[in-house]
């Protein structure tokens, strides 16, 4: 998910704990779901924003593997899609790092900012984001002390990907 600061929007995209064998770095773009109808399609958990992914002949590997998409449809709003071999239900579906499309200015895609030390504007530290979890009016940075921040404007104020950073007004944290 991308985050823009402007208008707190986030595109989710996890990075994966795997690589592919070309050792490229691979980001989950969602997970095999549940069956639909007998010839092997699924819905697709947790699905990127970005229909494209999911499109008839697009590559997504699974659990490392390149898998090619043979047939896309949505079905209850969620992608259902059929693969050119077997998946597991659970496991990842994720493409290379470098095929995300580039980030505009001020804006961070999800597992960019996971990690990251999170301070007021103060100096007082919070802790670090644990996960960015969608939310029904804004994606809330979930940080590993138990801290819960919204992700708009009024609350973060910098992000500093080179320095491990992401700066928040003072009083969002409590």
């Amino acid at each position: 998910m991308l985050y823009a600061r402007s208008s707190a929007r986030v595109r989710h995209a996890r990075p994966t704990a795997f690589l592919s064998r070309s050792s490229t770095e691979l980001v989950s773009v969602g997970r095999v779901g549940k069956p639909h109808g007998l010839d092997g399609s699924f819905f697709v958990e947790r699905a990127s924003e970005d229909p494209a992914r999911f499109e008839a002949g697009a590559v997504l590997h699974v659990n490392g593997e390149p898998a090619r998409v043979e047939s896309s449809k949505r079905s209850g709003g969620r992608p259902v899609i059929r693969l050119d071999r077997k998946a597991e239900r659970g496991s990842e579906l994720a493409v290379p790092r470098e095929s995300l499309p580039p980030t505009g200015e001020d804006e961070y895609y999800a597992f960019q900012l996971v990690g990251l030390e999170v301070e007021e504007e103060g100096g007082r530290s919070l802790g670090r984001v644990a996960q960015v979890a969608p939310g029904v009016a804004n994606d809330v940075l979930e940080l590993d002390s138990g801290v819960a921040l919204p992700l708009v404007e009024a609350c973060v104020r910098k992000v500093d990907l080179d320095l491990g950073r992401i700066v928040v007004a003072a009083g969002f944290a409590g």
